[in-house]
């Protein structure tokens, strides 16, 4: 019993606590206390109860007097008569009461109405229950029930609708308030009525209300619209029907809905308003045809194109008209905005320039600047835009300091705060400084440190003095890491990359490099990482959700050269095998000249630790103008991660070359190597990459040092050391724009114990060296035969502009321009004899795989070769 009364006390004092509507009709009514039945009566139940109904009668309009404080005998000895003659007495129209009964769990509450001034028997209402929490809720479905007996309402019994023949009447019920089983209210009616002409599919509407002895049937009569026949547009010069057909919803075949055609309205004028016509109207014409059809005519008033004459500002004193304008995406009419748009306004637009404004001066020591909203003022076709400004007074940047939670020495902590070395006040680094703080505590496992400044200003000398107040929280872990939408790639693929672990410390920093690294997996289209509080303050659920894509490829490429004119590679691969992460490639290279196939294997975490174990092995034969060769051979590889993004590798390498069917006149470089030419490789490297996406990348940089080395003490025919070091910088620029420096050189030297093969020396030229020049086509040739023998030292340099063309589908555009060269033994690497090269491109990661075509032209007038060029392409498909 204790727990119905806590329960119910608590709600119902909150009830009691409300306000009382009025304004019904005023009747009389004595509530006496209702008797408790329970295994422990509560006194104070009984009162709660009847207080409770007392406050629903009030609020029903009903005037409650209050019962005499002693009542003549027991409820049973009083009698109908006795109840009926202390209603008379007091004044009441009727008197109430009751009865609270609970039988364990379940309970069932009992009341009686009297009428005082009539003889009928009073009218039984009962609500039962179960649970003491369904107790507050059963005792108002017993005032309302008493309510109703009161003031004589009627119960809604059924909601009807009629003449609906397109739109179901469950549809048409939903919208209105009027329920079967509520109480009837003519005010719900006609707010109901009102409900249904707003969904827009009605011409009439109508209710009736019938009586009947179970209470009023409502039925609704409603008259569809017509069904849009034809929709025809008139009045429009400066868009073409399609494009305006593009921004209307309404459809032929559909009933006519006016909110639909208000809505196509407001659409059009948007267009034409968003391209300068601001005087555009636009209205519509409905013409009724048989069978309750009708056709629709939008019609167009474009009028004259409005365009911004002048920009001005007022109360700007610190920056120039010209300076706050030069912020403004938003300009006024030029010369040239039939190109540049100049003078079109557009209100978002506007907006955000507004926000520019403000930000600028909050960023540069001005505190208080406020930029109101701009006032626009139409003569004939101008727009004339004023911008009120204040300005206020300019603040320095005082003492800087920290205080609260500090999990590192104070002057350590300041080191990382940007704004100590600023001279004016900066509301941007102030907003960086809060990032970098709290990284340094999210590192720590405070995943929700709060940091706030706090400014004090001291108007005297115009300085801001900054204290970031630190709250850091408790340490928080990681209670579970949850793995969604991967139906392919295994659990535990993701989780490798992740760098956080289950019941581990968070870390906000290893949480976004372990995020980038399942961008660099590339096997998944989209990537959400969420985390939401865990089962305890100190506790958080990560959820990591991904959305798959293809990881097979079918890929295709081609292009000419000198050597083999038209040529073609292809390559079948598989880089999530089994949704282990295993990488499965077939390759091959078909021209008039060259075969070659290849494939390879690889595992990039052997015995689950991130070490990357694989195998290659190819066959390559080639016909060159002077000889043959024909080679075969395997790699082993490993590789294993030394520092965030870098990662050490070697590989073993044997191959076994025949250099056959030389003619006469072949050069002595390569008649040292007639034969087969045996050789024991092994390759070092170092790389480090931080690009945030293999194709396509917008940040980081990819560099690396490879030594690959032939010969002793390992034998074989063939010896030499080859060295590579390569460098590529990816640079957001602005507007999604991308900046792409790259650097390459390389030196070889032979080895007393074999022989330097032609293969391993440097050649420049096609589609990811110097672009217009064929493949291989920069480097030294014999002079005697004019072979390509290939350098043996080279330098590369290649600077890309990356711009999106349309940027939601991943379609770039790029500007290049190329340089490198390879020199032979004995010559200086010259900058001045660089081969030159510029031109243009497309980039595309499509639905079927990552597409480049790209054309170069050649700069530099060496060999005749001045303003010669041509296009180079690489596809591929996905599956």
């Amino acid at each position: 019993m204790n727990m119905f009364k806590q329960c119910f006390c608590a709600v119902a004092l909150l009830m009691l606590c409300s306000t009382s509507v009025a304004g019904k009709e005023a009747l009389e009514v004595i509530v006496l206390p209702f008797e408790i039945n329970a295994p422990e009566g509560i006194e104070s139940l009984r009162n709660q109860i009847t207080s409770l109904v007392a406050k629903q009668l009030k609020d029903e309009g009903a005037i409650v007097l209050e019962a005499p404080l002693k009542l003549p005998g027991k409820r049973k000895e009083q009698g109908l008569k006795g109840l009926r003659r202390l209603g008379v007495e007091a004044g009441a129209d009727f008197v109430v009461w009751g009865s609270f009964t609970q039988i364990g769990k379940r309970y069932s509450l009992d009341a009686k109405v009297l009428e005082s001034y009539a003889t009928t028997p009073p009218q039984i209402i009962y609500v039962e229950g179960k649970g003491a929490e369904n107790l507050i809720n059963s005792v108002l479905q017993l005032s309302r029930d008493i309510g109703i007996k009161i003031f004589k309402k009627e119960i809604v019994a059924e909601v009807v609708i009629t003449g609906n023949k397109r739109i179901e009447a469950e549809a048409i019920k939903r919208v209105i308030k009027s329920k079967k089983g509520d109480i009837y209210s003519a005010k719900h009616v006609r707010d109901d009525v009102k409900s249904i002409y707003k969904m827009g599919y009605f011409g009439d509407v109508r209710v009736e209300a019938t009586s009947t002895p179970q209470g009023k049937v409502l039925t609704f009569q409603v008259k569809e619209r017509e069904t849009i026949r034809n929709i025809a547009l008139a009045g429009n010069k400066k868009f073409d029907d399609e494009k305006i057909r593009g921004l209307i919803t309404a459809r032929s075949g559909s009933i006519l809905n006016i909110n639909v055609i208000q809505h196509d309205l407001k659409e059009i004028e948007k267009l034409y308003k968003e391209k300068g016509y601001h005087h555009a109207k636009v209205t519509y014409e409905i013409k009724p045809v048989a069978k309750n059809r009708a056709d629709i005519r939008f019609l167009i008033e474009e009028g004259e194109k409005v365009v911004i004459k002048k920009i001005s500002f007022d109360g700007n004193n610190a920056y120039s008209d010209n300076k706050l304008k030069d912020l403004m995406k938003t300009k006024e009419k030029g010369f040239f905005s039939w190109f540049t748009s100049s003078g079109d306004l557009d209100p978002e637009v506007l907006d955000r320039d507004i926000s520019k404004i403000a930000a600028y001066y909050h960023n540069h020591g001005y505190i208080h600047a406020k930029v109101g909203e701009p006032e626009l003022t139409y003569k004939n076709n101008w727009i004339y835009i004023t911008i009120k400004v204040e300005e206020g007074p300019r603040f320095t940047v005082g003492k800087v300091e920290l205080e609260g939670d500090l999990i590192r020495p104070k002057e350590e902590l300041l080191k990382s705060v940007k704004i100590r070395k600023e001279r004016i006040y900066n509301r941007e680094v102030i907003r960086r400084d809060i990032l970098i703080l709290g990284d340094i505590y999210s590192d720590a496992g405070y995943a929700y440190a709060e940091i706030s400044p706090r400014i004090h200003e001291d108007t005297k000398r115009s300085q801001a003095d900054i204290t970031y107040v630190i709250k850091k929280g408790p340490p928080v872990y990681f209670e579970r890491i949850i793995i969604s939408g991967n139906t392919k790639t295994r659990d535990k693929v993701i989780r490798r990359e992740l760098k956080v672990y289950e019941h581990e410390l968070f870390s906000g920093k290893r949480l976004k490099e372990g995020t980038r690294n399942l961008y660099r997996l590339d096997f998944f289209e989209d990537i959400k990482v969420n985390t939401t509080k865990g089962s305890a303050d100190d506790k958080m659920i990560l959820k990591v959700n991904v959305k798959e894509k293809p990881t097979g490829a079918f890929s295709f490429g081609g292009g000419y050269s000198s050597v083999d004119h038209m040529f073609a590679m292809g390559s079948v691969s598989q880089k999530n095998l089994f949704g282990r992460g295993q990488i499965l490639a077939l390759k091959a290279q078909l021209g008039s000249r060259t075969t070659n196939y290849t494939f390879s294997f690889t595992e990039p975490w052997l015995f689950d630790i991130p070490l990357s174990a694989g195998f290659d092995l190819y066959n390559t034969t080639r016909d060159y103008d002077t000889y043959d060769k024909d080679s075969f051979g395997g790699a082993i590889r490993l590789g294993y991660p030394i520092f965030n993004y870098t990662r050490a590798s070697f590989a073993y390498n044997y191959e076994k070359a025949d250099i056959k069917n030389l003619t006469d006149d072949v050069s002595h470089w390569i008649r040292d190597m007639e034969g087969e030419n045996t050789s024991h490789t092994i390759t070092g490297m170092l790389r480090r990459d931080s690009r945030d996406r293999i194709f396509s990348p917008t940040e980081g940089s990819d560099n690396s040092v490879v030594v690959k080395h032939a010969g002793s003490p390992m034998g074989g025919d063939i010896g030499f050391t080859r060295y590579v070091v390569e460098s590529g910088w990816y640079i957001p620029l602005f507007w999604s724009t991308v900046g792409f420096l790259h650097g390459r050189t390389g030196f070889i030297h032979g080895d007393s114990t074999g022989k330097m093969p032609l293969w391993e020396r440097f050649y420049l030229g096609g589609m990811n060296s110097v672009r217009g020049y064929d493949w291989r086509d920069i480097g030294p040739k014999d002079p005697a035969t004019g072979d390509k023998i290939g350098g043996n030292k080279m330098l590369q340099f290649n600077l890309e502009f990356i711009f999106p063309i349309v940027k939601k589908s991943g379609f770039k555009g790029v500007l290049f321009y190329d340089t490198g060269n390879a020199y032979n033994n004995r010559e200086d690497m010259k900058l001045g004899e660089l081969r030159q090269s510029t031109g243009f491109g497309f980039r595309w990661y499509s639905p079927i795989g990552p597409i480049r075509l790209e054309y170069g032209y050649i700069l530099d007038d060496k060999e005749g070769q001045k303003g010669q060029g041509g296009w180079e392409f690489t596809l591929g498909a996905a599956f």
